[in-house]
């Protein structure tokens, strides 16, 4: 075999896989190199994720082939695809709170050793590429970036020789992405080969030799990120120029809504509590709240939506006392929210796009006539939001279960923008959304600030914070500093007050009346 071939590790030869009405991949082929950082870039609903369940094994290609070492790549199952050096770190973390490090990297061995010498093992390899780690520790005390060391070193004890990571630093600060950054060119000075799919561009550049880039299920082309600009590869992704957000001027009004010494018990033993939450919100303003995650990011989203109700400390909204309403109750008057988990929690995986609009459509958008949901209203409303956020999907009656993350993302996002809300309070507007899709869901939020709505966008992707908030404030275990004009603040000192760090608090100052201690 010649020299240029023995340097290939993977690869794939016009693959093509084909769902009832869609065909996710078609031709697709593509070559990764031994010690080689790939990226897999693409729009949401590209075909990424396809791609990689048929290298990893839970999906099978209707044609083509696949390549690894030189030898046939077939397999069965994900064991199969670990067995022939296939690892993967997925985009959402499979973890036991309950349980301890090493018992969560045991239960995801098809042969573990005994519990002792595997503790051993995860401290030596953790120790080895720079990933501390304690494996006796209680999955539900770690943070979201040692979460991911966790999925890592039970992937590193496979000797792994190629490692697919979806949407790796999603969740971290920057201080732990340079972590990562360093034990991934460790991985590749050492032989291995990572296919790294991210929508961060500018992080492909930083990290990636070469990318390979997919729109609407086929191959478009490939590049050299260090010479091709975030832009250029954007542009690449969409088939279009990539439209960038304009923060207008907002006229800066009067109080929306306002939270005083807010105290919510911990809704579960592995839940954060909130310890005297104060915040205020103005008309016209974007307050963002950074935290990594476990510290009250859903807690206070819950706190503000009615799910979760406390007697101690008040939520004013509009000037009244709404502290024991109800989610309904709230939305009626205005208030607005949007969670995190998309399915289960924002949308019913079963239903369709339409019965999910109207969910928490109905009181605003008056679907009901007469005491009954108006299904021809409920259509449309659902077409509003497939035109005007771009969701890519057949029709309004698919289950929400079958959109790509992106998509239904942008579905949830968009139902609740188009219902003109007063409040708008949005956790992780755009994880896991595309370049193209992530500003157009920025600029949405941008413009119904301009347009006199208070916004509150809870976050860990930090340059989105910086972008678009007017203040920023830090949770962390359930506390929430005094907020700061966002533009006095650098993302380092944002990574630092997201990790509670006495460097990071603001020094109260008499010229500030709300300036006060960072962390009470």
């Amino acid at each position: 075999m010649a020299e240029s071939e023995t340097a290939d590790l993977l690869r794939l030869k016009s693959l093509t896989k084909e769902y009832p009405g869609v065909i996710a991949n078609e031709d697709i082929s593509l070559t990764i190199k031994t010690g080689e950082v790939h990226a897999l870039l693409g729009e949401n609903g590209a075909g990424k994720s396809t791609l990689v369940k048929m290298i990893y094994g839970l999906e099978k290609p209707d044609a083509g082939l696949m390549h690894l070492n030189g030898k046939l790549h077939l397999p069965q199952n994900p064991k199969a695809a670990r067995q022939s050096g296939v690892a993967m770190v997925f985009q959402h973390f499979s973890l036991f709170e309950a349980l301890n490090v090493a018992e969560n990297v045991a239960l995801g061995m098809d042969a573990p050793p005994k519990m002792t010498q595997l503790s051993k093992r995860i401290a030596d390899i953790s120790q080895d590429y720079g990933l501390p780690l304690d494996p006796l520790r209680r999955v539900a005390d770690l943070s979201a970036g040692e979460r991911q060391r966790v999925e890592i070193i039970r992937c590193l004890l496979q000797n792994p020789k190629l490692l697919i990571m979806d949407e790796p630093t999603s969740v971290l600060t920057p201080q732990e992405v340079a972590i990562l950054f360093k034990t991934l060119h460790k991985l590749k000075k050492n032989g291995t080969s990572i296919l790294y799919i991210s929508h961060k561009l500018e992080e492909i550049r930083a990290l990636c030799d070469h990318a390979t880039i997919l729109r609407r299920g086929k191959l478009i082309g490939t590049c050299t990120p260090k010479t091709t600009s975030a832009r250029a590869m954007a542009e690449m992704m969409v088939g279009s120029s990539l439209h960038t957000p304009k923060k207008l001027h907002s006229h800066i009004g009067d109080t929306l809504l306002s939270l005083k010494n807010l105290n919510v018990p911990a809704p579960s033993e592995l839940g954060c509590a909130l310890k005297k939450i104060n915040l205020e919100l103005r008309e016209g303003e974007i307050l963002g709240i950074g935290g990594i995650a476990g510290n009250g990011q859903d807690e206070i989203l819950s706190a503000l939506s009615g799910e979760i109700l406390s007697s101690r400390g008040s939520v004013a909204f509009l000037n009244k006392d709404i502290s024991q309403l109800s989610p309904t109750r709230r939305r009626v008057m205005g208030l607005l929210t949007a969670p995190e988990k998309r399915l289960g929690h924002a949308a019913v995986p079963s239903m369709s796009l339409t019965d999910n609009a109207a969910l928490t459509g109905t009181q605003r958008k008056k679907l009901a006539q007469n005491g009954f949901l108006s299904k021809i209203k409920s259509s449309q409303f659902a077409d509003e939001i497939i035109n005007a956020f771009d969701v890519r999907t057949p029709n309004n009656k698919t289950a929400a279960s079958a959109l790509s993350g992106g998509n239904l993302q942008k579905f949830v996002i968009g139902r609740e923008i188009l219902q003109d809300p007063k409040v708008l309070i949005v956790n992780q507007p755009t994880w896991g959304v595309d370049a193209a899709a992530a500003a157009s869901i920025r600029q949405a939020l941008l413009d119904i600030a301009r347009d006199g709505a208070g916004v509150i966008v809870i976050s860990q992707d930090l340059d989105e914070l910086m972008e678009i908030s007017d203040r920023f404030a830090a949770l962390n275990e359930g506390r929430l500093s005094a907020s700061r004009e966002t533009k006095e603040l650098s993302v380092d000192q944002i990574g630092l007050m997201l990790g509670g760090a006495e460097a990071a608090r603001p020094k109260p100052s008499n010229s500030d009346a709300r300036a006060e201690e960072a962390f009470p």
